[in-house]
């Protein structure tokens, strides 16, 4: 047989062996390390494969390669290429990472990039790990990229070292082509021109490591050709063209510990969830802090997590390289991030906390972005990392924050007051000081639109005013305290409006702003009241009424008799709560129509728990016209007092259409304390009305809204007609358990009107 037939015949049993693997040719280089190219010449017969990589072979589909060595062996004998020899070609790849972990969506992203684009660049934060990336995906590609895998650190971050310019960079790379130093020209423009010429004739792989941005790359870019460029940066490189992006973050928890793990040599007893939490879930500080343990085998978890508190890794330095980028203007908004209290920030935020216009705030923000050092999770939203947060702190750790923080508040301030016009749930007067107008406040576009910005920045603005009764930012302190009804007056939350009001306390009387102390004291009775607390809410709303008569305020004063008022309802004294009404009517001056529509609001509540409905019903059909031209809020009180008015006379019909026209309006504006009393009075209806299923079903509704939240007073009025609700139905076990239920928060809170109640229900079930 001659050379020629046995090459064949080898050829020939390697076909049916990558046929039995079922593998791509792509897949098959991998497995057995070596080129696709490479293989092809061995299914082709025009190249001998080593002893080896038969065995590989043999190995990948699973059969004995004993059988096939004297195949090989007459085939080796002669030439084992069909084609010229061929210089050496260059791999200058790093070694790939030891144990290198997680980023498997990432991976996937870059290898299947190789197959359909020329180039890819890796952007993220120092530390994270794109040269990592970089290099383990390159070694992978190795076999399908035959004609050399070309590496080059530009240090475009190195600390205390200059950049590669790209001309230099070009000289570099045509040497590693193999080319002598005579045929390499002198400038940058004919140096690319060569380089894209050599490139396009071979299919090699690039990676570019560590570019200071576009510019620095652009003319190492290649042209025409199968090659592969990788680039990585700090910087996000939009400004190139066909250059797909792959933007690397910290890893996620699970794949942060398996790094850990792998990288320390096994697992350790101890927190490692705290040993992340200080690195950040940053690779290259996980690595460091894993080597640190790696090496000393007596250390537990819980001595590391000591070392790092104490300072000895330096995780901060990481970040460290990355501030270096920064011109002073991106260094001071970053410092200024550093001490944003909430989860994330906006542009008009941003603007305000730094005083700078909103254009430039836009700016800088997205220029963070791009370097990594801010994340923007949705679009106009950003947020800091709490490692890159404390390094932003450190990085100026001697500056006050109280300016900066107050010109933040100042903007949150402007804000609650734009939609308080908007949604108007707070009738008394709130003088609120907003010493520095922000520089922009957006659109709230409407209803919709304020409760939007109040939903989005609820947060933000909480740990804002956290902050500045910390850093005792009084005005800021006491504005947002009050203001914080607007948006979670409609949230099951007076618990937390009733701490805020106290703390912030100290701050309304060091400003000595008598009408500011005085809506300060009304407030916080207010909501004393709505928690069962009446001793110190009477004792807070009669403060609030004496500073109001000083201060010659005759809104201020009509409402606080309201509200006390509804502490005599709350102490079972009807007929006392309607006296101070009617007295609160009379003092009304005529033109202030919205505090009249709530006061007669108020008024036709306490008639109605008098069985005086006709009555309330006229003083209420006296206002609701001039309810609807001012507010949904309003017009709904008017309708919650008709509708028991008409119920009370017999009527559960206009009842039952009154409380679900309340309740419309309710879920128009997102009041969920407004809408459990809705659904509480549109279920008293339906009783009345034998629809007692439906009437369970919108109790059931309202006490899964209450059961969230500390509105304890409104889950006994709605759990006392649920009882009902219950026994009507005959199952006396749900209504004993809902009457004791009542009774145990009225007696704990010394609700008596409604615990009188509760006990009169259990002694009817019993």
């Amino acid at each position: 047989m001659s050379l020629e037939n046995g090459r064949q015949e080898l050829a020939g049993l390697l076909r049916q062996l990558r046929d039995l693997t079922g593998r791509s040719l792509r897949e098959l280089a991998r497995d057995v390390h070596v080129s696709n190219s490479s293989l092809s010449r061995y299914f082709s017969g025009q190249a001998v494969p080593p002893w080896p990589t038969v065995v590989a072979l043999c190995k990948a589909a699973g059969r004995d390669p004993r059988p096939m060595r004297e195949v090989w062996e007459r085939a080796k004998d002669g030439p084992q290429t069909s084609t010229a020899a061929t210089a050496p070609v260059r791999n200058d790849l790093p070694h790939d990472i030891t144990a290198f972990t997680g980023r498997r969506e990432e991976l996937a992203a870059l290898l299947g990039a190789a197959r359909k684009t020329p180039m890819v660049a890796i952007d993220g934060m120092g530390g994270v790990g794109k040269t990592a990336l970089a290099v383990h995906a390159a070694h992978l590609l190795t076999a399908d990229f035959s004609g050399g895998q070309l590496y080059l650190d530009l240090h475009g971050f190195t600390p205390g070292r200059e950049r590669v310019e790209p001309v230099e960079a070009l000289r570099v790379l045509l040497a590693a082509l193999g080319l002598p130093l005579g045929r390499i020209p002198d400038g940058v423009t004919e140096r690319a021109a060569l380089w894209r010429s050599e490139l396009a004739t071979r299919r090699a792989i690039v990676l570019l490591d560590n570019a200071a941005d576009a510019d620095h790359v652009r003319e190492l870019l290649p042209g025409a050709g199968q090659s592969f460029v990788v680039i990585t940066s700090r910087r996000r490189l939009v400004e190139l063209d066909g250059v797909l992006p792959i933007s690397l973050d910290v890893l996620p928890t699970e794949e942060a510990a398996e790094l850990f793990v792998e990288s320390a040599g096994g697992t350790r007893p101890g927190d490692v969830g705290e040993v992340l939490r200080r690195c950040g879930n940053l690779p290259l500080a996980i690595r460091v802090a894993a080597a640190r343990l790696r090496h000393r085998p007596s250390w537990t978890l819980d001595t590391l997590v000591e070392r790092l508190r104490e300072g000895e890794l330096a995780v901060s330095e990481v970040f460290g390289m990355s501030l270096r980028q920064l011109d002073p203007a991106q260094r001071r908004m970053f410092r200024l991030l550093g001490l944003v209290p909430g989860e994330d920030i906006d542009a008009y935020a941003a603007a305000a906390l730094a005083g700078i216009p909103l254009g430039n705030a836009r700016s800088l923000l997205e220029d963070l972005v791009d370097v990594h050092l801010l994340q923007e999770p949705a679009a106009g939203r950003y947020r800091m990392h709490d490692l890159l947060r404390q390094a932003a702190r450190a990085d100026d750790a001697a500056a006050d924050p109280g300016p900066a923080i107050a010109r933040l508040g100042d903007y949150y301030l402007s804000g609650m007051l734009a939609a308080k016009k908007l949604i108007e749930l707070v009738l008394i007067p709130l003088p609120v000081i907003v010493s520095q107008p922000p520089p922009a406040v957006p659109d709230l576009a409407g209803y919709d639109g304020a409760l939007d910005w109040l939903d989005t920045e609820r947060v933000n603005s909480t740990a804002t005013f956290s902050l500045a009764v910390e850093l005792r930012i009084d005005a800021v302190a006491v504005g947002l305290g009050q203001l914080a009804l607007v948006p979670d007056g409609r949230h099951v939350g007076t618990a937390q409006l009733i701490h805020g009001l106290e703390l912030s306390m100290p701050a309304a009387e060091r400003l000595g702003e008598r009408r500011m102390l005085a809506s300060h004291r009304y407030l916080l009775g207010a909501m004393l009241m709505r928690v069962g607390r009446l001793a110190e809410a009477v004792r807070e709303l009669e403060a609030a009424r004496v500073l109001m008569v000083a201060e010659g305020d005759i809104v201020g004063q009509v409402l606080t008799i309201a509200q006390l008022a509804e502490a005599r309802l709350y102490a079972d004294d009807v007929k006392g709560a309607v006296e101070l009404l009617r007295q609160a009517t009379e003092l009304l001056p005529a033109r202030e129509v919205a505090t009249r529509v709530y006061t007669n609001a108020r008024l036709g509540h306490a008639l109605v728990l008098l069985g005086e409905y006709g009555e309330a019903r006229e003083v209420v059909s006296d206002v609701i016209e001039a309810a609807r031209g001012l507010d949904r809020q309003k017009e709904r009180m008017c309708l919650d007092v008709l509708g028991r008015a008409a119920l009370g006379l017999g009527d559960a019909r206009t009842a039952l259409d009154c409380a679900e026209q309340a309740l419309a309006l309710n879920r128009g504006t997102r009041h969920q304390i407004f809408e459990t009393i809705s659904l509480t009075d549109a279920a008293v209806a339906l009783r009345h009305l034998g629809r007692v299923e439906e009437a369970t079903a919108r109790h059931a509704e309202a006490m899964r809204i209450l059961e969230g939240g500390g509105e304890r007073h409104r889950m006994v009025q709605s759990l006392l007609p649920y009882a009902e609700a219950c026994l009507a139905m005959g199952d006396r076990d749900a209504a004993a358990r809902h009457f004791q239920q009542a009774l145990e928060i009225a007696t704990a809170d010394g609700l008596s009107y409604l615990a009188s109640a509760a006990r009169a229900g259990l002694t009817r079930v019993s």
